[in-house]
């Protein structure tokens, strides 16, 4: 209306124009968030916020009452076995996260590929699982910390393995995560609970790190009998197992690389530092990751739905991911400040008066968000749904091995607060390494792009023209 002359229209007849624009206006916003509520992408969003917010937050509501219960040297060697419990959890998962998540999206459509998967993904957690035990054993034979605290160990061990075989990735390859995050959400207020009632003295804090793995225990049992009711049961073969491992090898390898600089710092400080010190920088990372939790659901979602149009409409997969990379590091920016300048207020609220040492810790793990927001949209969103994961791994590694190295040299004389510096550089040396690979990478050039995604059309026996 705005080239519409309204010159000489009487006054009355102005003000049912604007009403009708106003109307016509009202209608279609409401038909817009109508079409945004039905929106798949945005249900699943939702559902993977509610499991991130179980996942990280919930361990900030029990945190304050444990670090008072436990004790800050107790409490230390709580997050030391979490931390050892991560590993086991990245061992058992083996990069099926992704590229399982990656093999259903793609092949949704297809019951018996989608079954043989799963066979294979099981069959292969199943033998994760039983080395990783193996491992744990073997290490507390080694460890005084684990050799003297055995029910502390199995505690954690009993977590690493069921959060470990989780089926979350099936469902969010399929784009069907409602369900699936009930069961998880459900499953961490029952933990919460038994944490409040059950824990009541330093010598209940292995009962601390059992309550951690009740939920995901819950979550993948039920989880595993919805998906063999989605799809029909094949057994795991070792054809099956070997693909599963194969295909899940370079994922693993990005993860365990990740681990090296993210996972397990708490583990890696704890080896020649006191448990005190593995408490401060414990509170502090977990207070970051919480942070920075509330943006993988972002990612989560749209990895799946990245990862199909890759394959079908790859200029459509760019325009997403360019959207997803911009929420991702504006939130991260966002995110980074606030830690920064609530520092002190975060601490004092999560552990009282003990731990002023971690508001030092908090501040350089302010930087993290930014950096960690720009890396996952670039290196999850762009780089792996076009088969960049050679050049993800390499990166990742050598991220890996710089934070060992920086933590051996720093870490025994700063402790967490050179185990902290050492993560900082080798995020930072991550996320600009990610961002020089998409811009020499294919994944960039909407040419390679389209010769990529039809080629790997052809291979599937999917393009058309």
């Amino acid at each position: 209306m705005s080239g519409v002359s309204l010159k000489g229209v009487p006054n009355w007849a102005r003000v049912r124009l604007a009403q009708a624009v106003t109307l016509e206006t009202r209608a279609k916003l409401k038909a817009w968030f109508v079409r945004l509520l039905r929106n798949d992408l945005v249900h699943n969003s939702t559902a993977l916020y509610g499991v991130q917010l179980c996942r990280k937050i919930f361990p900030l509501v029990t945190m304050p009452y444990l670090v008072r219960v436990l004790g800050p040297s107790v409490w230390g060697s709580v997050a030391f076995v979490s931390s050892l419990g991560e590993f086991i959890v990245l061992l058992i998962e083996f990069g099926f996260n992704l590229s399982a998540t990656r093999e259903i999206a793609q092949s949704r459509h297809l019951p018996r590929k989608c079954s043989s998967v799963m066979a294979g993904v099981v069959g292969a957690q199943v033998l994760l699982a039983t080395a990783s035990v193996s491992a744990a054993w073997l290490a507390s034979r080694y460890i005084p910390l684990l050799r003297d605290n055995p029910h502390l160990l199995w505690a954690g061990v009993f977590y690493g393995v069921f959060q470990g075989i989780n089926p979350l990735w099936f469902f969010q390859g399929l784009e069907r995560l409602r369900l699936a995050a009930f069961l998880e959400i459900a499953g961490k207020i029952l933990g919460v609970l038994g944490v409040f009632v059950f824990v009541r003295s330093s010598s209940d804090a292995w009962e601390a790190l059992m309550f951690q793995g009740v939920p995901p225990m819950l979550s993948s049992l039920v989880g595993l009998m919805l998906a063999y009711r989605q799809f029909p049961f094949t057994p795991p073969t070792f054809s099956l197992v070997k693909s599963a491992l194969i295909s899940g090898w370079r994922l693993f390898v990005f993860r365990s690389g990740e681990s090296l600089y993210g996972a397990g710092n708490a583990f890696i400080l704890g080896l020649f530092a006191p448990s005190s010190s593995v408490g401060y920088f414990a509170i502090a990372e977990k207070i970051s990751k919480a942070a920075f939790g509330l943006l993988n659901p972002i990612r989560e979602a749209l990895y799946p739905r990245i990862s199909r149009l890759a394959v079908a409409a790859a200029e459509d997969a760019a325009r997403l991911v360019r959207i997803g990379a911009a929420i991702m590091i504006s939130g991260g920016v966002v995110l980074g400040i606030a830690l920064y300048v609530l520092a002190p207020q975060l601490i004092h609220l999560m552990t009282g008066s003990d731990f002023p040492s971690a508001v030092t810790v908090l501040r350089i793990f302010a930087l993290l968000p930014p950096l960690l927001s720009a890396t996952y949209s670039v290196g999850l969103q762009w780089l792996l749904p076009f088969g960049e994961d050679g050049t993800v791994n390499r990166i990742i590694l050598t991220a890996g091995a710089l934070n060992l190295v920086i933590a051996f040299l720093v870490a025994p004389v700063y402790q967490h607060i050179g185990m902290a510096v050492s993560v900082l550089i080798s995020e930072i040396y991550v996320c600009i390494s990610m961002v020089l690979a998409v811009v020499t990478h294919a994944p960039l050039r909407k040419d390679r792009m389209f010769q990529r995604s039809k080629l790997a059309a052809l291979a599937k026996g999917a393009y058309d023209g």
